[in-house]
């Protein structure tokens, strides 16, 4: 180095150090000035309670204060997030959002731009003018990293609030403490309610889980979700026809039966609907060509026959008591003509009445029980409901 060169070097140093005593001084003056300009022009800010001001109060002054710290040592490492905003609470990245946030430092470094004629050593400006566009810089990546690591914390925690929701009502346990917690992760109100049940695909149970949301965000259906074990079960609201809206998310779900439980009213009721769901994936593997997705209410019969009680209750109350209420004609009748291979004129031989008779009787089958006779499937969840409805009615043996 010549000894111009160290002149000049020496002169840099001192003019810094006189802009860094300046610098100090003002600190102060600059964090009253950047607060007052908040006030005058952010809206926003004018209308938050007290305490939050006081925090927007602190970060101002401890971004002058770890402005003058870096400028003091340029070359050395500084935890800009640490200094600026470990001086507030955790809350605060709720209290306001990003971009108010941006618009709080922008009005910050306009304050300190503009003071850097007044607090700048003379000869220093442009040096000073340098340091604080740095500066800005560093903070900008500062405040994207808190708000970052603020909105991983969060989603981490409504992932397991989340979850914990979910397992309530997979096991019967919910109560109001789910519907507050359900209202936290933004369920609304809706009138329709219904679990979609399937198998889990392999990997990232988070990507899973996101790839349901974006899908029913875009089919403007409300969503609780979680994958429990090797099942992801889905609580679904909103207005559409529940299989309609279990397609809008069956993309999701691994290759498989997806089960449908039935709509319920409110999200205490999606226990029952929860119950149905499960049951129903057990028992899908009887019924090989069910459709995808598939009605909890349409594996009925396989349910049955699997153990599972509320589905032979449901059985047994809606169709065979109906039946046999309606009077002994219809039960026989439906009896007889199931007995003889789905045939009229067999049935009416048996019957000894007239064909047409057959079938003006299974058409009040039909309208009794919502279930055609004459239709396979139909036929025999209609069976089915014929032997629980006869077994129920001997009893227990004495």
């Amino acid at each position: 180095m010549t000894a111009q060169e160290r002149r000049n070097a020496a002169e840099r140093a001192e003019r810094r150090a006189a802009t860094l005593k300046r610098l100090e001084k003002s600190s102060g003056k600059l964090a009253t000035a950047a607060i007052s300009r908040m006030d005058d022009q952010l809206g926003w800010y004018r209308r938050m309670p007290p305490e939050h001001r006081s925090w927007i109060g602190l970060v101002a002054q401890a971004g002058i204060a770890a402005f003058t710290e870096w400028y003091r040592h340029p070359d050395a490492a500084q935890a800009i997030s640490t200094d600026v905003f470990g001086t507030a609470p955790r809350e605060l990245t709720r209290a306001i959002t990003l971009r108010q946030t941006v618009e709080l430092i922008r009005t910050t470094i306009e304050v300190m731009e503009e003071a850097i004629e007044e607090v700048a050593a003379p000869g220093d400006e442009a040096d000073m003018r340098e340091s604080v566009l740095v500066y800005a810089r560093e903070i900008a990546f500062a405040t994207a990293q808190v708000y970052a690591q603020a909105a991983e914390a969060r989603g981490a925690w409504d992932a397991r609030l989340e979850a914990l929701v979910v397992n309530s009502l997979l096991s019967g346990d919910a109560d109001e403490g789910v519907l507050s917690r359900a209202a936290a992760l933004g369920w609304g109100q809706p009138s329709q309610v219904r679990v979609v049940m399937g198998s889990a695909p392999d990997g990232d149970s988070e990507l899973v889980v996101e790839a349901i949301r974006r899908a029913a965000r875009y089919a403007k259906l409300n969503v609780l979700t979680g994958v429990l074990g090797k099942r992801l079960v889905v609580v679904v609201g909103g207005e559409k026809e529940p299989v309609h809206a279990a397609r809008a998310l069956i993309g999701q779900f691994a290759p498989g039966p997806v089960v449908v439980g039935p709509t319920v009213p409110d999200l205490l009721s999606a226990t029952r609907s929860a119950a149905a769901a499960a049951a129903g994936l057990r028992a899908c593997a009887a019924w090989p060509d069910a459709p995808r997705p598939v009605l909890a209410d349409d594996l009925l019969p396989e349910r049955a026959l699997a153990g599972d009680q509320a589905a032979r209750r449901q059985l047994v109350e809606e169709i065979y008591t109906p039946l046999d209420e309606a009077g002994s004609a219809l039960l026989e009748t439906l009896s007889v003509y199931l007995e003889q291979a789905s045939s009229l004129e067999g049935a009416a031989r048996m019957l000894f009445v007239h064909p047409n008779t057959v079938r003006y009787r299974l058409r009040r089958v039909t309208d009794v029980t919502g279930y055609a006779p004459s239709d396979v499937r139909s036929a025999f969840t209609l069976r089915i409901a014929l032997a629980l409805g006869r077994l129920d009615a001997v009893g227990e043996p004495g």
